[in-house]
Parts: structure tokens; C-alpha cells; sequence
């Protein structure tokens, strides 16, 4: 990613791609990963106690969440050399290949360089293989985002989940991933390397998708409220024996 000379507002994800069945605006994590978490030696890390993870509530994991968002990432953040205060992470329903879990989204004004890194020591904290950040509404972006909207205070992870399903079932390749930020629900038509979106759809044929599952859809009414050009990277991850400089920092 190119250098800037100013700090941009950067979204990201971090969802669970692993099997735990969950999903940082960088965007992935879940409580689902969290689990794997434990294993490094992290102290903050060993104070969670998580029997039974596996068939645990949403409430169950998003209370999990929450206690990460709160003991966890700010060390992470501050671990980077960033101040923590500076950026807002929000617990709420995230969704990948048709399921919903609590997620962490976390939004600010980073560096391109900070916004490589830091991902990549959450995803490595919280087990994950890659995490996706985003920069909506960049004028040089080649992802189309859509955002949808419902009345304030009405969004939930079972409205998320099903509009979800809703979306999928109106257009196959709708059912992809998404993330929520206050009352809005957001999907990313991400590509490939090749540059070849992995729903299958262009973005006018993504839109008209959404659209058409918003009027189907019941109450809460949902609304495409914007859309436009989004920047996005995912961001890989190794898992190595080794423990690198940020794990032992919080130690």
C-alpha cells in the first residue's frame, strides 16, 4: 500500500474463517478464534475461561468479545505504538459463508504502514489466517461496498443474520460476508488477486441484488443507504513456532 502523508479512516475486520464459524473497519475477529488464542503466552490471554466454547450462545460469545475488546486489544493497539484511545472498536454481529458471530470492528485514522501492521498482530493474537481492512469511499478503491441501513436501535445479529440469508437467497454470491457498524449493514464485493470478485457478480449485479432483498424483506425496513469504491487489502497471516517482538511485549 502506498505511503500517505496524512492518516486515513481505516475499517477493520476480523472475522473467523476457521471453523469456530465467526468474523476489525481494518475487517475479522470472532470469539470463536479467541480459543486458539489461549495458546500464547499472553497472561492477558489465560485470564478468559472458556469451557464448552463450541456451543456457546451469540450472547455468550459476544460477552467473550466484549471482555477481549476490552483487556485484549488495547494492549495490542498500544503494542504498535498507537494510542489506543485514538481508535473505537465495537462488538457487533459479523457474518461469513451464510453465518453470523460476534465480531470486532474496529474503526480510525491510521498510517498505510499502521494499518498493515496492526491487523496483522491482531489476526496473529487472535489466530486468525487473514484479516481484511478497508478504506470506503476512496476515490482509487476497486471494491464495491454497499451499505444498508435500518431504523436506528433495530439491528440485531438475528435482523443481520437473516437479511443475510434474505440477500443470499435473492442472488447467490450475496452470502459471502458482511459487517455491522451501528444501524448499518455492510458488504464488500472483494476480489481475488486476479482481480475477480469471489461472489461471482459485478457490482451493479451486487447492488441490484441487495436492493431487490431489501424490498422483499420484512421489518426492520432496510435501505441501501450508500455505496461507492472501497479500498480493501487482506491481510495474511504464517502461524510460526516463534514468537514474535508483540507477543512477548505482552507478556
Amino acid at each position: 500500500m502506498p505511503v500517505s502523508a496524512s492518516p486515513a479512516s481505516i475499517l477493520i475486520m476480523l472475522p473467523n474463517q476457521r471453523g469456530c464459524r465467526h468474523p476489525f473497519s481494518i475487517p475479522e475477529y470472532s470469539a470463536g478464534k479467541a480459543k486458539g488464542a489461549c495458546v500464547v503466552s499472553g497472561n492477558a490471554l489465560r485470564r478468559f475461561h472458556l469451557p464448552r466454547l463450541a456451543r456457546a450462545s451469540y450472547v455468550d460469545r459476544a460477552t467473550f468479545s466484549a471482555e477481549a475488546s476490552k483487556e485484549i486489544v488495547p494492549e495490542i493497539i498500544t503494542a504498535n505504538g498507537i494510542d489506543a484511545a485514538s481508535l473505537r472498536t465495537e462488538v457487533t454481529p459479523g457474518g461469513y459463508l451464510l453465518k453470523t458471530n460476534a465480531s470486532l470492528q474496529t474503526v480510525g485514522d491510521l498510517y498505510d504502514a499502521e494499518a498493515d501492521r496492526l491487523p496483522g498482530s491482531l489476526g496473529y493474537v487472535f489466530r486468525q489466517y487473514r484479516v481484511l481492512t478497508s478504506r470506503l469511499n476512496d476515490t482509487k478503491g476497486k471494491t464495491g461496498f454497499f451499505v444498508m441501513r435500518v431504523p436506528q436501535g433495530s439491528l440485531n445479529a438475528t435482523v443481520a443474520q437473516k437479511f443475510f440469508e434474505t440477500a443470499d437467497a435473492t442472488k447467490k454470491g450475496l452470502g459471502g460476508r458482511y459487517a455491522v457498524l451501528g444501524d448499518e449493514q455492510i458488504f464488500l464485493n472483494a476480489t481475488n488477486f486476479e482481480g475477480k470478485p469471489f461472489s461471482g457478480l459485478d457490482d451493479a449485479s451486487f447492488q441490484d441484488g441487495l436492493s431487490r432483498a431489501a424490498v422483499s424483506f420484512g421489518n426492520p425496513k432496510p435501505k441501501v443507504s450508500s455505496f461507492g469504491n472501497a479500498t480493501v487489502h487482506f491481510i495474511g497471516l504464517q502461524r510460526r513456532r516463534t514468537r514474535p517482538n508483540l507477543i512477548r511485549q505482552l507478556d
